[in-house]
């Protein structure tokens, strides 16, 4: 990315781009099962237990999936520092390429980035 262009941001759900935050209702396929947000995938990973990441899996929302994967009283995986980074890619991945309408948004909003007066862009931020 230019040091001049923008980055998009998103941090709520109901806010521009909100799709593209790992709380937004986009449901993935992977491991043979359905997880309701890449947030549920997520915050499973860290665990070994198949019972918990099972239960984070079934949560009704993605931040109560998010509280359960901070739950330090259950063990993290050993390597989970040395994977965390590639488990958030593949569910991104899996995100943008398992929906179509999302992917079009990411590339539309790429483009945007790519249209914008970085110097307009310098005079507005203060």
């Amino acid at each position: 990315m230019d040091q001049q262009t923008p980055p998009i941001r998103f941090y709520r759900v109901a806010d521009e781009y909100g799709e593209f935050s790992n709380f937004a209702p986009c449901p993935i396929r992977l491991d043979g099962l359905l997880w309701p947000t890449s947030e549920h995938y997520f915050q499973a990973q860290k665990f070994d237990d198949s019972a918990y990441r099972e239960r984070i899996r079934e949560t009704s929302s993605p931040w109560d999936a998010a509280r359960l994967g901070r739950d330090r009283k259950m063990k993290l995986r050993r390597d989970w520092e040395s994977v965390k980074v590639g488990v958030m890619h593949r569910a991104l991945v899996a995100k943008f390429t398992q929906h179509e309408t999302l992917r079009d948004l990411l590339l539309e909003a790429e483009s945007r980035r790519r249209d914008l007066d970085p110097v307009q862009d310098v005079r507005t931020v203060h």
